[in-house]
Formats: structure tokens, sequence, C-alpha cells
């Protein structure tokens, strides 16, 4: 765990004097962010509407907590519906600089962002990255005819309207310490949680109406030939286990409770850039995040686990509800 991870998660009775010293810059924080919320509000900023329903899954704290699994789960759940959608990302890393960008299955990381690529190889629907949000969305609905749009990120970017917000926390870290940037790891308070229509947990216990995710896993797959699979369990030896992802040791965990034997754990800061000099020899498992930025470096023995979400029953039926509503509001203000 590094050092931020103990400030912010888990911080001892010596710590607390350095959070308190980073006070006066969370209130700074808090003044810039609350007062660009009252901009949006009073209508002094603008926020941008567009035709088809928008559903932002986001989260208030740094790092990742499980966004792009929900975001595929949604983006096929919604195709079974009847719904065309689109999904509509920033492109965080991108080195793409033409946008509205439009994701395919040619694109690179280093193009569009690791994220997108990881989710353009799980859903069938019209996916593009944009960092003006609502320009995305607006090309998701023109040229693609997409009838709801599902934001990856985006919470605190308010210069797009949403009808629906689904926000997804670590159900480990939750908020931490509960201080805003960057005294503690909020990048809204802990309020913020009663004003959206979902709050999805990633694992722990769900309570008070929040809906617990389960990340299930597969085969492992080869990172060099996507073609060659293996059962977890038949891992001859012991391996190397690299994760560049929002909770390294939540992918750490999950490969400890499949019995595999790992030799040694290696992380690193979330969407890290590797290079060959990152891959270790011997049996090395990734995450698919951190698969396709290593395809074209990758040794043989260099698998990734992909995972896929799986969320209850009552959360879809409620998302479809609102969705419904939503969409016949819509239809009814267009007339």
């Amino acid at each position: 765990m590094s050092f931020i991870d103990k400030l912010w998660y888990s911080p001892s009775w010596y710590h607390w004097p350095l959070i308190i010293l980073l006070l006066p810059l969370t209130l700074l924080f808090w003044g810039v962010s609350a007062s660009r919320r009252l901009a949006f509000n009073a209508g002094v900023k603008k926020s941008t509407s567009v035709a088809a329903p928008v559903i932002v899954v986001g989260n208030i704290s740094v790092g990742g907590n499980g966004k792009t699994p929900l975001v595929v789960y949604l983006a096929k759940r919604l195709r079974q519906e009847g719904y065309h959608p689109g999904v509509l990302s920033r492109g965080y890393g991108a080195k793409q600089t033409s946008f509205p960008h439009f994701v395919t299955v040619s694109c690179t990381a280093d193009q569009v962002g690791d994220e997108p690529v990881l989710m353009r190889q799980h859903i069938n629907c019209p996916l593009v990255i944009d960092p003006i949000r609502a320009r995305g969305a607006n090309k998701l609905v023109d040229e693609h005819k997409c009838n709801v749009i599902i934001c990856d990120d985006g919470l605190q970017h308010y210069a797009l309207e949403r009808d629906i917000e689904i926000v997804v926390m670590d159900g480990q870290r939750l908020t931490g310490n509960g201080c805003l940037l960057p005294s503690g790891p909020l990048r809204e308070g802990q309020w913020r949680l009663k004003s959206v229509d979902f709050v999805v947990l990633n694992g722990g216990l769900a309570n008070n109406g929040e809906y617990l995710m389960a990340l299930e896993s597969g085969r492992l797959v080869n990172v060099s030939n996507p073609n060659k699979s293996l059962s977890i369990h038949d891992l001859s030896q012991d391996v190397t286990a690299i994760a560049a992802i929002g909770n390294p040791q939540r992918f750490f965990t999950m490969l400890e409770q499949k019995q595999v034997k790992l030799k040694a754990c290696t992380s690193f800061v979330d969407h890290h850039q590797f290079t060959i000099k990152d891959i270790p020899d011997g049996i090395v498992v990734m995450t698919e995040k951190d698969a396709v930025k290593c395809r074209e470096f990758a040794h043989k023995d260099c698998w990734y686990l992909p995972v896929n979400a799986h969320l209850p029953q009552q959360f879809d039926t409620k998302l479809i509800q609102n969705l419904k509503h939503v969409s016949e509001n819509k239809k009814r203000l267009s007339k």
C-alpha cells in the first residue's frame, strides 16, 4: 500500500497531522468545486441536453472503482432490452487530437486510452471518445442513432445534462477518511451519494439501498495470442502479478483467493504506460485493462484475467423502469 493510500484509506494517529496540514488546500478545493456546481445550478454556466437519455457512471472518489465493467454490463443489458446504446468516454491518456473520435477494433491504447480499447473488445455498440462530452454525446445520437447514452465517468462534468446517475464505490475502501482532496480521496462530499439514482458497491457488503456488483473471472487469456486460453487452476508454477489499476490489491487478493501461487506482486499507478522493462520473465498475470497496453511486447508467458460484472435483478428492474420514464418524458417534451 502506497503512502497516499495509507493516508486516505488507513490513516493512523501519526497521519492526522499531515491530513490537518492539508486542510487549507482541501478548503480551497471545496470552494472551487462548490462555486462551479453553483454556477451550473444558477445557469451562469450552461449544461447541454441531448435528445437521448444520458446515464452517467462515475464516482465521488479518485481512482478506479470498477466503472468500466459496469459500463460494459449496462451496454450489453440495454441491448438485450431492445435499446441502441452508445458509450461515451473522455479517453484518458489518449494521444488522439481530433474529436469526437469513433473507437474501432483497430484503435490502440496510445490512440484512444486503455479503457476505451478494453470496452471495445466487449461491447457491440457505438463507442466515442471526446473530452467535450456533450459534443461526443450528440455525435452518438445524430450520426449513430443511439437512443440512450452511457457516459463512462463524468459525474462531476456538469456541462452535460444527465438523466440517471450511478455512483460506483470500492466496497473495501468506500469513502476512505471522508475528506475532500487532497486531505482525502473525495472529489465531492458524501452528501452527493444521496442525490444520485444508484449506488453500486464493487464488492463488500451492500446496505441502505446500495446494490452489490460482483466481478466474476473467466479463463486466463494469452496477451500476445488472444486465441490461447488457460484455466487459472492449471498454472504450473509460481507467477508474478502486475497491475496498474485504481486498487491493485483487489486484483492480487482475487488471485490469492483462487489459490494462485504468487512469488511477487508489482503495482503501478492507474493508467501506467507499460514498457517491455516492466514485464518480468516467467509467468506473468495481469488485468485485461493492462493487457491492452502490453500486446506488442508481451512475451509468450503473459496472461490476463478477464472479469465480468454481475448485478442483482432488482438493479436491472429499477434501471429499466427509470430509463423508460426518462425516455417517455423526453419524447413528450420534444413534441
